[in-house]
């Protein structure tokens, strides 16, 4: 069959540009060298990631982020906190520099970089980047991974909930060892979602999914005449009610205990959020949630959905190629598009759907609907 005109051009094109005679030249010539040079730098960054990971991982297990947010030191100073030499100890601060986590200071000393400067403070990308070693577990054989070929991953296990057929029977202790990181890693995405949706015309919002209660927390410290409800797993809620007690709160939240995929959720709220919890379930399981949300809203409700999204302008890579993956190791669920979102609202009986702006779209994009 005859190609069309502009795929035969990108065939062509695509053959001049992979040709080392075309490369060499395009590297020399000035009108195309700085380009030729940033896809260099670019394919060769792909290709050193991990060992940029790696480096991130050691400082956040040697607490250097927290060490030196109170001032520079020298790796001599540093050697002994380090466990190393300090040959040994130089040659690690000085990978660290050339990825900007940290920087240079007078007198040899290192301070906090451009990019680490942002650790000190919140533990919750600190507890993600120690949590990335059961990924990278998991990716040691990509294309095993993508063909289905290994019988068990170490994030299948960590997010037990994800693929069970009776998420409920998680005992406590595992409950609690994944409630905890995603209470730690959920306060940008609450912020981001509050900031940019304000709740202050609801009476009562509904967290379907929303653990230990993070986003609630935060909408109560904002919100005071807002009562607030919480559906999750029962051993999940169980630690959930004891986080609105300490906060002084449990005289504004309910909680309620069972399987959004199985067990009717309560009526009564106004608004009910989806904070990352569309993404964890393949579309099934995403539909049978967002009917049973539409079940518990009156016609006029508002749900809204927040988390990461497919084909994000600017940060294309973080929804198909990171959640892409994570996602697929995990078992269950994948990053959409807005498109594909707008089209399961609809089949699930919302309407007026619009896209709200946020701080932070690589990690928060932010959906909301009426119910009709």
């Amino acid at each position: 069959m005859q190609l069309p005109f502009l795929e035969r051009w990108r065939v062509w094109r695509d053959r001049k540009l992979a040709s080392p005679s075309f490369q060499r030249w395009a590297a020399d010539f000035p009108l195309t060298k700085y380009e030729a040079s940033k896809r260099a730098r670019a394919l060769f960054d792909i290709t050193a990631g991990f060992v940029y990971s790696q480096i991130l991982y050691g400082c956040v297990e040697l607490g250097l982020f927290d060490e030196l947010a109170d001032g520079p030191q020298s790796a001599d100073e540093l050697a002994g906190k380090m466990g190393m030499t300090p040959a040994a100890a130089d040659r690690f601060l000085r990978a660290a520099v050339a990825i900007d986590l940290l920087e240079r200071r007078g007198n040899g000393r290192f301070g906090l970089g451009k990019l680490g400067i942002a650790m000190p403070g919140n533990p919750g990308i600190a507890a993600m980047v120690r949590h990335h070693r059961m990924l990278y577990h998991d990716l040691d054989d990509p294309l095993a991974l993508f063909r289905g070929e290994l019988s068990e991953t170490e994030l299948g296990r960590y997010w037990s909930y994800a693929g069970s057929a009776d998420p409920a029977a998680d005992g406590d202790e595992r409950v609690a060892e994944y409630s905890l990181l995603m209470s730690a890693s959920s306060g940008f995405v609450a912020e981001d979602t509050l900031d940019a949706f304000s709740l202050n015309d609801y009476r009562c919002l509904m967290d379907v999914g929303g653990g230990e209660g993070r986003f609630l927390l935060q909408a109560a410290q904002r919100w005071p005449h807002l009562q607030l409800r919480l559906f999750d797993l029962p051993a999940v809620v169980d630690r959930a009610r004891e986080r609105f007690r300490d906060a002084g709160i449990e005289d504004r939240a309910e909680v309620f205990g069972g399987n959004v995929k199985a067990d009717p959720l309560p009526r009564g709220a106004d608004i009910i959020s989806l904070v990352r919890v569309i993404l964890d379930h393949n579309d099934d399981g995403a539909m049978t949630i967002l009917r049973a949300v539409r079940a518990a809203l009156e016609p006029g409700g508002t749900l809204i959905i927040t988390e990461p999204m497919s084909e994000t302008p600017g940060v294309e890579p973080v929804g198909d190629a990171y959640f892409g993956l994570y996602l697929l190791a995990m078992g269950s669920g994948r990053t959409r598009p807005p498109h594909e979102h707008r089209a399961m609202l609809q089949a699930a009986g919302f309407d007026q759907i619009r896209f709200v702006r946020t701080r932070r779209p690589l990690q928060t994009r932010l959906v909301v609907a009426k119910a009709a």
